[in-house]
């Protein structure tokens, strides 16, 4: 049985979108689900699209993910060389066979005369060739006089096309229909189509993984098979990837690339698991995958021949289960230096990063901010409408009876390096009160932190801040308590 081997071969031009980063992935997991070998292969062909660095972009972008190839540029392997560019020479040479196969022929055709034809044809447009008809000699002459040409596949009374696509099944089409593509360009470069054949014939692919807008054009790279008496790899059109219905997620349009997501917060390994969902489902009702579970049950049979909706709002759920599944101190790692920004005070971050790190979807900075900034600062004039609690049923009037109570238990208190000798002193108040402990509890949390929500509550931001720190605030809620009341 032949050896299973995929190949990404992306062009170097900007970020990784996301519709890319999901061809890679199907294209990693088809190899390694059956112990085959997955290449990277950089297609450099379009000089005028090329940016400085979108090569090592590539490289970071699979290593962030886990996609580790076997063969490429940086490795090498026994197909190199893995850079289009450093391969030219050979792909003229396999045009110039295919004219000799009368598969291919020189077109001296002007882009004037092409025009013509389109503005002649209208929608329909498939170019007719007049250079088909030239003689040898002709052909030679204009050759000899160094006009300008590209070599076209010719495709005559071929009839009938057909192939299987693991996701669509079988597909037939006229193939006298097909348009003849350009193999050469004038500047003597191979076109991005020609090149792809010709590449993975050379290293032996087992399976082309590429967009459902390759479908219409697979026929023709099959007659490029068929005439080099090669063997068709097996085909694995892909579904896109939307914005929405109507709308194909897009750079250009603003959509986020991989690494637009990464500076946003999510995690590398929550992405790959999210767009591993878009266009493919397991047989079961599991989201939750590492890379070798995907590998394990990765099956091109259950590609959907749907369009997939990118959800920003399922990406950044499965996020916040990434980050809730981190080891604590893997978690603070990654989390300190976004602390470290809004406090400067000698507050204990590893046990704020715990209290934060199941109620943040992203490690974003205006995020973590929002989350944790009362702990430095007691937020000025916080609304005071929040001491009134309807389900607590906590009032103004009840919520300064419980600070009041609070500050004389607490000022005597010396147990402030333990979080549970904290909240067992603060429990005798409902107690002594004769109230449930919410109508307790709820004041004293938001005069410690100012704020409706809180990461924690008021057991644990009292410990946080510390006996001297605790009680100033509950005396300032006091105070703001008593002049409003007095109004």
């Amino acid at each position: 049985m032949k050896k299973t081997r995929t190949r990404f071969a992306p062009s170097p031009t900007g970020y990784m979108h996301i519709g890319n980063l999901r061809t890679a992935l199907f294209e990693y997991l088809i190899a390694k689900h059956d112990n085959g070998d997955f290449i990277l292969r950089i297609e450099d062909t379009d000089q005028v699209r090329q940016v400085e660095g979108a090569t090592e972009i590539i490289y970071n972008t699979l290593k962030s993910v886990g996609m580790n190839w076997d063969e490429g540029p940086d490795i090498g392997g026994n197909y190199g060389p893995y850079i289009q560019s450093e391969r030219l020479p050979m792909y003229k040479g396999y045009a110039e066979e295919l004219i000799k196969l009368g598969k291919a022929h020189y077109c001296f055709c002007s882009e004037e005369e092409i025009e013509k034809q389109r503005q002649e044809q209208g929608e329909s447009f498939v170019f007719h060739d007049p250079c088909k008809n030239l003689t040898p000699e002709e052909i030679q002459a204009k050759l000899d006089s160094g006009e300008p040409y590209v070599i076209r596949q010719t495709i005559d009374h071929v009839g009938s096309q057909d192939f299987d696509d693991e996701v669509y099944g079988h597909i037939e089409v006229d193939g006298d229909l097909l348009d003849e593509q350009v193999l050469i360009k004038s500047d003597g470069f191979p076109t991005y189509n020609f090149a792809n054949v010709i590449d993975d014939h050379q290293m032996e692919i087992s399976h082309v993984v590429r967009g459902n807008e390759y479908l219409s054009s697979t026929p023709k790279y099959n007659l490029l098979y068929d005439a080099f008496g090669w063997e068709r790899p097996i085909y694995v059109h892909v579904p896109p990837v939307m914005k929405d219905e109507h709308h194909k997620l897009s750079k250009r349009n603003g959509d986020a690339s991989f690494q637009d997501l990464v500076t946003k917060g999510y995690l590398p390994d929550a992405i790959i698991n999210y767009i591993a969902l878009l266009g493919w489902s397991p047989e079961n009702d599991q989201e939750i995958f590492s890379m070798d579970e995907l590998i394990q049950v990765f099956d091109t049979h259950r590609i959907s021949k749907r369009p997939a909706i990118f959800d920003i709002d399922k990406l950044t759920w499965m996020n916040s289960e990434y980050i809730k599944a981190m080891p604590k101190d893997v978690f603070y790692q990654k989390v300190e230096p976004y602390l470290k920004k809004v406090i400067t005070k000698d507050l204990d971050l590893p046990y704020i990063a715990e209290l934060i790190q199941s109620r943040i979807d992203r490690f974003d900075q205006e995020e973590i901010t929002e989350k944790i900034d009362f702990f430095e600062e007691l937020p000025e004039d916080y609304d005071l409408e929040m001491y009134k609690h309807k389900r607590q049923k906590s009032t103004k009037e009840k919520s300064l009876v419980s600070l009041k109570a609070a500050y004389d238990l607490l000022k005597d208190f010396d147990q402030w390096d333990s979080v549970d000798a904290i909240g067992e002193e603060m429990m005798k108040l409902p107690t002594q009160l004769e109230v449930k402990n919410g109508v307790v509890l709820w004041p004293i949390r938001t005069a410690l932190s100012g704020k409706r929500a809180t990461p924690g509550g008021a057991f644990e931001i009292a410990y946080v801040l510390g006996k001297e720190e605790s009680l100033r605030r509950i005396q300032v809620g006091i105070d703001r308590l008593e002049k409003d009341l007095q109004n």
